[in-house]
């Protein structure tokens, strides 16, 4: 009993630090690394050794947090497990105006990323600006069973 009193005021206070949190740095830009689970994978092994598995769609949504200043998408790329590209979504850049957003949506039947694939996203700004919101929302939804998760972009050193 203490330790589920423990746990629910460790969470309380948690949730008050967050909301405490200071805004992220304005930037002018940053190229973003943003997990995709294709796959995933659960349950006991099979007589062939593998876990069961389920597909899932991945929804990539980018979201401008500036109320005055534009943000532009310059690239976004899909990459397999490998960190193979296999996709350039030349359609996702464009811009986005103050709390614009934009998606890129990979159907829960695309394997070609495999368990682990992986967005790059690419923006930049004129001016200095919020950071835009990049996450990954990673879906299925059949009958009664669900599962729905979000995977978080983070800044990374830009290849390009």
């Amino acid at each position: 009993m203490i330790r589920m009193i423990a746990a629910v005021v460790a969470a309380a206070l948690l949730a008050i630090g967050a909301a405490r949190a200071e805004p992220p740095a304005l930037s002018q830009g940053e190229a973003l690394y943003v997990p995709v689970y294709s796959t995933v994978l659960h349950g006991n092994l099979d007589s062939r050794g593998k876990p069961a598995q389920v597909l899932l769609s991945s929804m990539l949504s980018i979201r401008n947090t500036d109320p005055k200043g534009s943000i532009v998408i310059k690239s976004v790329k899909y990459y397999d497990t490998d960190g193979k590209m296999i996709r350039d979504y030349q359609d996702a850049r464009k811009n986005l105006g103050p709390f614009g957003s934009s998606d890129v949506f990979v159907e829960h039947k695309d394997t070609s990323g495999g368990n682990s694939a992986n967005f790059v996203v690419v923006w930049e700004s004129q001016t200095p600006v919020n950071p835009p919101i990049v996450e990954c929302i990673n879906a299925y939804f059949f009958g009664s069973q669900s599962v729905a998760f979000p995977s978080t972009g983070r800044p990374i050193r830009s290849a390009d």
